[in-house]
């Protein structure tokens, strides 16, 4: 994150908006600084891929499910806006540690101990590292002691649009993308790298929402779309993970998702049309 503080303080905070008194070293500046370049960072990644995949992959169809809410886009993005704010709290605390130098970030190709072939088998730890992670925590949130109190208001939307990937309660929000923020305190990791995989972990986030069930066949039980997540918010206790199937075969919560079986939402809809 500290790549994108400097571009923020060399080109529009420094001249711009701090006195020139104020260094861009301090402290809270830097806290400042991180809550608000997290905060519009995350407003503009949900709402523009949110919103591309909206109109150009989600299939509006899908409104016309009995499960579908009134006014339900409306209000996955009432509860996103309202969620985010709180959720960059704790995120700014550790984008703050990295930029004060506590993680294994580093700069250059160099530094890695193994080149560019570092670089690549990091993006792959990172997937699969969040993955494990994320299935763990998810799956956490669902016991009786969380779920009601954290988890239950992402599962209003039984029929998701891509504007429900972020319309979590913020304490649910943190704890599925504490595995991202993690990974760099224990492995080394690229810091443009590191950048890339924070903008497609929320890309991803929005795309299992996007109601696109289409995966290439020999992929079908391997990675965990939009068709593998829907049955999650339909069915409940399936499909916790966020990238792969692995985990949810693991730990016994897989479940091939029923748009592959023909039993899938579009189903229900199209057999609603021929009654």
């Amino acid at each position: 994150m500290d790549l994108v503080l400097d571009a923020a303080d060399r080109h529009l905070l420094t001249p711009y908006v701090y006195p020139a008194g104020w260094p861009e070293g301090e402290p809270c500046r830097q806290l400042l600084s991180l809550f608000a370049i997290t905060n519009l960072g995350a407003l503009a990644l949900y709402l523009l891929f949110g919103t591309l995949s909206y109109y150009c992959i989600f299939d509006h169809e899908l409104m016309k499910h009995p499960q579908f809410l009134e006014n339900q886009v409306r209000r996955e993005i009432a509860y996103a806006l309202r969620s985010l704010p709180w959720i960059s709290v704790p995120t700014v605390a550790l984008f703050f540690a990295e930029v004060r130098g506590y993680s294994k970030l580093y700069d250059n190709i160099e530094d890695s101990p193994y080149g560019w072939s570092g670089v690549f088998l990091s993006m792959l730890s990172f997937l699969f590292f969040t993955d494990m992670g994320i299935y763990w925590i998810h799956r956490a949130l669902h016991h009786k002691l969380l779920y009601k109190r954290f988890h239950k208001p992402h599962h209003l939307w039984k029929i998701a649009t891509p504007f429900a990937s972020h319309a979590f309660h913020p304490v649910d929000g943190f704890m599925q993308s504490l595995p991202y923020h993690v990974y760099p305190f224990l492995f080394p990791l690229h810091k443009v790298t590191y950048l890339g995989l924070y903008i497609f972990v929320n890309v991803w986030t929005i795309s299992i929402h996007d109601g696109d069930y289409r995966v290439p066949r020999p992929l079908r039980h391997v990675v965990n779309g939009s068709a593998h997540h829907t049955d999650h918010h339909l069915y409940f206790d399936y499909n916790y993970g966020q990238y792969f199937t692995l985990w949810d075969k693991i730990g016994g919560s897989y479940k091939s998702p029923a748009a592959f079986e023909g039993k899938g939402p579009r189903d229900y809809l199209r057999k609603l049309r021929e009654k």
